[in-house]
């Protein structure tokens, strides 16, 4: 059999990604695996992060050091996560949608009455949209603090400094509405015209052939577009702590609540733990990284099924 170097340097480059991602869960596992045995399952349960006494000597609890009065449970992490994150989502999504229809069905009547010396409009909307989606995040964070933050603190919430969940999941939406808005509308620039004007042909309103035909036609690309918003949603971290305020130790008890996310957690306690002299600190940080990749993985899993359930509905049909 003839080995071809082209065909080994494209097998070669396609394993590349799923290799190092292997190898960086991999990494994990070995490096957080005291940090496993000593959290236990109550890892995922507890509200308590105490890195205890570091200035003591460091205890040993079946055969693993660490320091004095340490308890590592990271519940609120979870669920400040999970919480902004689907809130952003909820923001995000009829935001999305709603650009996508403007700019594939609004703006062509649009462009149809402009004046001839006038450029096109469509382009540079839609331009305008994406260049949102490659602002750095620390940009948001900051318009957060200088804007966001003192305009809920004010006029929203009953009490506190505007610090929270509320707009944690704002600057959240902000930043993922363009990821769906720009894949949902290539998906609705490609629907045929036929399809369109079949449905207006029958009698349908301009309404009834946007939500009838042309969505349910781009319902497995607006899911694929909401599952990569997530996952940039789930993995956000410098917006996240600008103006999550940084809870530790409590459970968020309104949309108001300071809270923290797993990734932004992570980064506010890494010199901190790296304090500890036995090293379980950073070993637990390690273990929730690891909680995250799983959530993502879930994530990703569920939105595998759905769309793989949508498909198969729409060949059904």
């Amino acid at each position: 059999m003839k080995i071809r170097p082209f065909r080994l340097s494209l097998l070669g480059l396609s394993l590349f990604v799923p290799a190092a991602l292997c190898a960086v869960v991999l990494f994990l596992i070995i490096y957080s695996g005291q940090a496993i045995v000593f959290n236990g399952l109550g890892f995922l349960s507890r509200i308590t992060w105490n890195l205890g006494n570091l200035y003591s000597d460091p205890v040993t609890i079946n055969g693993i050091q660490i320091p004095l009065g340490a308890n590592y449970g990271i519940l609120v992490f979870i669920i400040g996560t999970l919480a902004s994150s689907l809130i952003a989502i909820l923001i995000a999504v009829p935001l999305s949608v709603g650009a996508a229809i403007f700019l594939a069905e609004a703006v062509p009547e649009l462009e149809r009455s402009r004046p001839r010396w006038m450029p096109p409009i469509r382009p540079a909307l839609s331009m305008l949209v994406e260049l949102v989606a490659v602002v750095p995040s620390v940009v948001f964070g900051l318009w957060g603090v200088a804007v966001l933050v003192p305009f809920i603190g004010k006029y929203l919430a009953p009490s506190g400094n505007g610090y929270g969940l509320l707009a944690a999941s704002i600057v959240l939406a902000l930043m993922i509405t363009p990821i769906i808005a720009t894949t949902l509308l290539d998906s609705l620039m490609q629907i045929g015209k036929e399809n369109r004007e079949s449905a207006f042909a029958l009698g349908a309103t301009h309404f009834e052939v946007v939500s009838k035909v042309m969505l349910p036609m781009v319902r497995t690309t607006l899911i694929g577009g909401i599952v990569l918003a997530l996952g940039r949603a789930l993995g956000e971290t410098m917006a996240v702590l600008m103006v999550s305020g940084g809870a530790i130790n409590i459970l968020p008890t309104s949309i108001f609540s300071p809270v923290s996310t797993i990734a932004s957690f992570i980064v506010s306690q890494l010199d901190s733990a790296e304090s500890d002299p036995t090293n379980m600190a950073v070993r637990s940080l390690a273990e929730i990284a690891l909680v995250l990749f799983v959530i993502t993985l879930a994530v990703n899993a569920t939105a595998k099924l759905l769309t793989s359930g949508a498909l198969s509905v729409r060949n059904r049909k």
